[in-house]
């Protein structure tokens, strides 16, 4: 076998099969094993050492014994080292155990009485690796049937449903805590302090050379008022600064500008001058906007009583 496979190749094979499974086994995330953690390369460098020092170790062994042998040892050990692999002893008896081959001189035993045309049929026996594959595959079968015809196990199609289904869930919890991912349907109205100050020094930057300061309205509509254009509330607002306004006129998208994290910022800081009452506002623009996620008033319990009822 040492002979077919040298030092120089089964070194680095005995070596890089540890190292793929060390890969495959260590979960590193998305940089490899042996950079993340560094014990890792020190255990190879210490293994692929080791693994040399057997190498070296072992072919000072069998020096020493060639040494040691006989002379009709050594031309018998010449001897097998000259032939190739097929004929070895070690490849013939392998070959053996998979085949069952009978020998040619048996093949007079094995002739069977049939005769067609001078051919004439020998009783082998089936090769063991036949025989196996074909018990396994019986085998298979009958759990195959057994898990998806009398089980109801799920097919290809359903296992497929089920993953995307998972998968669309996992990518909406991810969104929630996944600020530059965020979007229309996700945004959320914030109202601490930190993040509308935040806001407010996003708009003063970008924004108030057309809707000014105080959000009153200049060349950009008033948004202080109730009147929206595209619609009013965080998610309206997120979406119509992601976007830009209409087409051909209004304002530009600032989703290459700013993050998703800080448009929300902003548009919560927007939201937070409703009712604000700026110097000289802009005539308001579009229409009144209401909330329909919003629980309405019930507005018989708030309907005034009449004085002039007579009791």
């Amino acid at each position: 076998m040492k002979k077919f496979f040298p030092i120089y190749v089964r070194v680095p094979v005995i070596f890089f099969i540890v190292f793929a499974l060390m890969e495959y086994f260590i979960d590193s995330g998305d940089r490899p094993a042996f950079i993340k953690y560094p014990m890792v390369s020190v255990f190879l460098f210490v293994f692929v050492f080791i693994l040399i020092a057997i190498e070296i170790t072992l072919s000072a062994v069998n020096r020493v014994m060639y040494q040691l042998m006989t002379p009709e040892e050594k031309a018998k050990l010449e001897y097998e080292n000259s032939l190739t692999l097929k004929e070895s002893s070690w490849y013939k008896n392998l070959m053996q155990k998979l085949t069952k081959t009978q020998p040619i001189e048996r093949e007079g035993d094995l002739l069977m009485d049939h005769d067609y045309d001078g051919i004439k049929e020998l009783d082998n026996n089936l090769p063991p690796w036949w025989v196996y594959l074909f018990y396994i595959c019986i085998v298979f079968g009958v759990v195959y049937v057994a898990r998806y015809d009398v089980f109801g196990g799920d097919d290809q199609e359903m296992e497929l449903k089920k993953e995307m289904t998972q998968a669309k869930i996992e990518v909406e919890e991810y969104l929630k805590t996944a600020p530059d991912l965020m979007d229309e349907k996700t945004v959320v109205l914030l109202t601490d302090a930190p993040s509308l100050d935040a806001g407010k020094e996003i708009f003063t930057t970008n924004c108030a050379a057309c809707h000014r300061a105080d959000g009153g309205g200049q060349i950009g509509p008033n948004l202080t008022d109730n009147h929206w254009i595209l619609g009013g509330g965080i998610k309206n607002l997120f979406h119509t600064i992601t976007n830009g306004g209409r087409d051909g006129k209004g304002m530009i998208s600032w989703k290459g500008t700013l993050k998703p994290k800080e448009i929300q910022k902003v548009a919560s800081y927007i939201l937070s001058l409703q009712g604000s009452n700026p110097k000289d506002p802009k005539e308001a623009d579009g229409e009144i906007w209401v909330d329909e996620n919003m629980p309405k008033k019930d507005t018989a319990a708030n309907k005034a009583a009449d004085s002039t009822q007579v009791k």
